[in-house]
């Protein structure tokens, strides 16, 4: 190729490079703010967030904590944090150090992710206001005074028409995946307008409670004795929510309970927490991590704010999804999270969707829907992750293919949701510990102190480049600058499209592949003043020396290259990006030694400075006598 076209070529990567710089990757702000590296914890400072673990039956197994930080790492890779610091301290603390100003971040990362998917057999409102605050009587209060149990009135979700639900994934077709049978889309009906006279649902009966360890029956007297054992037995013998259209004072009698901590609502059982008309959405919202996880009891959760559900045992839980994605749904531009099951998974999720399908309107669950939404034709499922609902559809069809998660998400969330459902659910309870600013003091002195020991290498490099090569030293330092521009650049964009993190360990990988860069100067003109040595003409001299000394070149280079590789598989944190910057700088180098370095020498051969032996800095090798050449009577022509 003419030197020229690859001259050309460089040029245009350099344009390309910075046009990404300037404009691509999410750019934003002045010139000067999109040239800002993604700089690391170690040079700006950062944040530092405490998560205190624990485990139903004691403290978390070391086993279990290995496996928690093992997910947060992967949670925090997912969001693009490169380099950052997540590590065990103790029995049961978790320490993530994030660079920059990292709150938003750090806020939501220790979150269980525990999904369960829950059939919905029971629906009151949270109120829990009127029950303390009962309105004026009426002529038709009840004079007994004894709460009712009857069912009180029906809810719509302030959130209904916009809820999430899930639905059949439009690759598996109207005919679903495996089963045969129909697939139809399992969006909620939600009516806003429901009637406020529907009756609330009954749960059903039938079902026997889960067993209560030790730890909650002692927990469970501690809450009995704050209350009163005979306001206890009473809320023991409830059925049903307590009914006050007919006796608005009805509620007054169990005030005691309203005072009770989100973490002593959580010892409660379901059945009392659903049917006490004074445990709010509020008390139970707050209540702590893992409250609603076991599987195999039912329990109760507020849907759209004002809203307490009873959900019954989960079938389907997190473990049964093979994999989730974030898509745009491209029919209704909204972001959803495609669910894939495993096979088993598959099966129960088919069977779940199959009894809410089937259900007839003198079940539990068909009564629960039509109080949340005033009018139903099926059961709804519930989609339950950690404490919080994320829809409660109406399943309106047997779904024995891949489904979707859809709801009111953003890219982010959308992302966020399905990399929590992919890398699995946190096996322990994490309770936020402090968070803290971490200052960059040291690491700021450390980087200037390594740009001054750079700044000084470099400069004794070109001036002995100079003084020994003269003409070829300006081909080293235009070579060293190229390659440091291209180098910066793709550490600009990087940082901003994959999150790559310069620390004090990247700038030793750059300063060190600089130093390969300099050996490589010495292996071609070395090579170059063999042959000139040997009798060959300075123009014939260059193609010659670049095409032996090019394969020591590249192979010294591949072998930095397979280093480097190496090294990133095999280590962790600060090495891992000692090892990427050596890397690229090196690919980045080889760039530069073929559309730059050896084209220019092809150029500078055709100069009559070339020749000159004080200005080349060939020196000697061209000031030879032709009795110096050991017979030679003239100069050798290639």
């Amino acid at each position: 190729m003419h030197p020229g076209r690859q001259l050309g070529v460089l040029g245009l990567i350099f344009v390309v490079l910075y046009l990404l710089v300037f404009f691509g990757g999410g750019a934003k702000g002045s010139f000067a703010d999109r040239l800002q590296p993604k700089l690391g914890l170690d040079l700006v400072g950062g944040t530092q967030a405490t998560y205190i673990a624990s485990q139903a039956g004691g403290k978390p197994s070391k086993d279990a904590m290995e496996q928690a930080r093992t997910i947060i790492n992967n949670r925090v890779d997912a969001l693009g944090v490169s380099e950052a610091e997540v590590v065990v301290q103790g029995d049961n603390t978790i320490v993530v150090s994030l660079a920059g100003k990292a709150d938003d971040q750090l806020k939501d990362l220790a979150q269980a992710a525990n999904m369960r998917f829950r059939l919905l057999i029971g629906t009151t409102q949270d109120v829990s206001a009127t029950a303390l605050n009962p309105p004026s009587p009426s002529p038709s209060v009840s004079a007994s005074g004894v709460p009712s149990a009857a069912p009180s009135g029906s809810v719509a979700p302030k959130s209904s028409a916009s809820a999430p639900s899930v639905v059949s994934s439009p690759s598996g077709g109207t005919g679903g995946q495996g089963g045969g049978e129909a697939v139809p889309s399992a969006t909620p009906s939600a009516n806003p307008s429901a009637s406020a006279s529907a009756p609330a649902a009954t749960p059903s009966a039938s079902s026997s409670p889960a067993p209560v360890t030790a730890d909650v029956k002692a927990q469970r007297a501690e809450v009995e004795k704050k209350v009163g054992a005979a306001l206890w037995a009473q809320a023991e013998k409830l059925t049903a929510p307590v009914d006050l259209s007919s006796d608005p004072k009805a509620g007054l009698a169990y005030k005691p309970f309203s005072t009770l901590t989100p973490a002593e609502i959580a010892v409660l059982s379901p059945e009392m927490q659903f049917n006490v008309p004074t445990i709010s959405c509020d008390q139970l919202d707050k209540r702590p991590n893992g409250s609603i996880d076991n599987e195999k009891s039912q329990v109760v959760a507020c849907y759209g704010g004002q809203a307490k559900v009873l959900l019954d045992k989960a079938t389907v839980v997190g473990d049964d999804i093979a994999n989730a994605s974030p898509q745009l749904d491209q029919q209704n531009g909204q972001w959803v999270v495609s669910l894939d099951f495993k096979s088993e998974g598959q099966k129960k999720w088919a069977d779940l969707t199959r009894v809410a399908y089937n259900a007839t309107s003198s079940d539990p669950c068909f009564t629960a829907v039509q109080a949340l939404y005033g009018s139903a034709e099926h059961c709804a499922v519930a989609v339950v992750l950690d404490k919080e609902i994320l829809s409660a559809p109406q399943i309106q069809g047997v779904l024995t293919g891949s489904s979707q998660i859809t709801g009111s998400f953003t890219a982010a969330s959308a992302k966020q949701l399905a990399d929590q459902l992919k890398f699995g659910a946190i096996p322990v309870t994490f309770e936020a510990g402090p968070m803290q600013t971490i200052s960059a003091t040291l690491g700021y002195q450390q980087l200037q102190a390594g740009l001054i020991a750079a700044g000084i290498g470099l400069a004794l490099v070109a001036i002995y480049a100079f003084f020994y090569y003269r003409l070829l030293g300006s081909v080293i330092f235009l070579s060293l600058l190229l390659s440091g521009l291209l180098t910066f650049g793709a550490l600009v964009f990087l940082g901003r499209t994959i999150g790559y993190t310069l620390t004090l360990a990247g700038i030793a990988g750059f300063i060190v592949s600089l130093g390969v860069a300099a050996d490589s100067f010495v292996i071609y003109f070395e090579r170059l003043k063999d042959e000139i040595h040997e009798g060959r003409s300075p123009r014939s001299a260059v193609p010659r020396a670049w095409h032996r000394a090019r394969r020591t070149i590249i192979s010294a280079n591949t072998i930095t290259i397979m280093c480097a590789v190496v090294l990133y598989i095999v280590s962790i944190g600060a090495v891992q990006g000692f090892a990427f910057a050596m890397g690229l700088s090196t690919i980045l180098d080889l760039l530069v030694v073929f559309l730059f370095r050896h084209p220019i020498m092809t150029m500078f051969a055709n100069t009559k400075a070339f020749m000159s032996p004080r200005v080349s800095g060939l020196g000697r090798v061209l000031r030879r006598t032709p009795t110096e050449e050991s017979g030679s009577s003239r100069v050798k022509e290639a």
